[in-house]
C-alpha cells in the first residue's frame, strides 16, 4: 500500500457496483481515502446492491467485504473537511458513478456541496479529476457539460464495461471499467491484461 491520498466521491447515479469494487481495489494502493456519499448513492446502494449504508455507523465491512481503514466518510455538506481546501495536497480526485446533475454543477462552477467544491478544488489546482459518468442516452445539455469539463482538464470516462476479456460475471464486467479509472491514476491495478500482452 502506498502512502498517497485519493478523494472518491459516490453520487446517486446507477452504478452502485462500480463504486464498490472501485474502493475495494484503490483501498489496496491508497493509504488514506476521504469518501464523499451523497444522501441518493445511499438509497442506490440500497437498491442496487441490497446494502444499508449508514452515516453514523459507517462500516466498510458490510460494504465491501473487508475493513479499510484507511477508508474515511466526510460530511457531504460540510466544507470544513481537508479536500475542500486547495492547501490539502492529494493524487486526486474520483466521481463515481458521477450523476449528471453533478457533473452540470461541476462545470457550471457550481459548489453547493463537498463534491462539487472538491471537485472546483481539484480543476483550479490542477489536480487529477476523474469523472464516470453513467447514463444514456446523453442529451445536448450533458454533452455541453462533458466539453467543457474537459476543456477545463477532467477527465470523462462514461462506464462503459469492456467484453474482450471475455468477464464471467458482474464483477468482473464492472472491473473493466474500475481497471481504467486505476490506470489513469498511474496505479497498477491486475483486474485485467493489456490488450494484445
Amino acid at each position: 500500500m502506498s502512502t498517497g491520498r485519493l478523494v472518491v466521491s459516490v453520487t446517486g447515479a446507477s452504478g452502485a457496483i462500480y463504486a464498490q469494487r472501485f474502493l475495494v481495489k484503490a483501498a489496496e494502493h491508497y493509504g488514506e481515502i476521504l469518501l464523499i456519499l451523497s444522501e441518493q448513492a445511499i438509497q442506490v446502494a440500497a437498491t442496487e446492491l441490497g446494502i444499508n449504508l449508514k452515516r453514523s455507523e459507517f462500516s466498510t465491512t458490510e460494504w465491501l467485504g473487508k475493513d479499510c481503514p484507511n477508508i474515511k466518510l466526510l460530511d457531504s455538506k460540510s466544507f470544513f473537511t481537508p479536500p475542500a481546501s486547495g492547501s490539502y495536497r492529494h493524487d486526486g480526485m474520483v466521481i463515481l458513478p458521477c450523476s449528471m446533475g453533478t457533473a452540470g454543477r461541476i462545470a457550471g462552477g457550481i459548489s453547493d456541496d463537498l463534491t462539487t467544491r472538491s471537485a472546483d478544488v481539484c480543476l483550479k489546482e490542477g489536480r487529477k479529476l476523474i469523472l464516470v459518468p453513467r447514463e444514456m442516452p446523453w442529451n445536448l445539455i450533458m454533452l455541453k457539460n462533458m466539453t467543457a469539463l474537459c476543456e477545463a482538464g477532467a477527465h470523462i470516462v462514461p462506464a462503459s464495461p469492456a467484453w474482450y476479456h471475455k468477464p464471467e460475471s458482474l464483477e468482473e464486467l464492472a472491473d473493466t471499467v474500475v481497471g481504467r479509472v486505476l490506470q489513469l491514476l498511474g496505479v497498477d491495478h491486475g483486474l485485467h491484461k493489456e490488450w494484445m500482452v
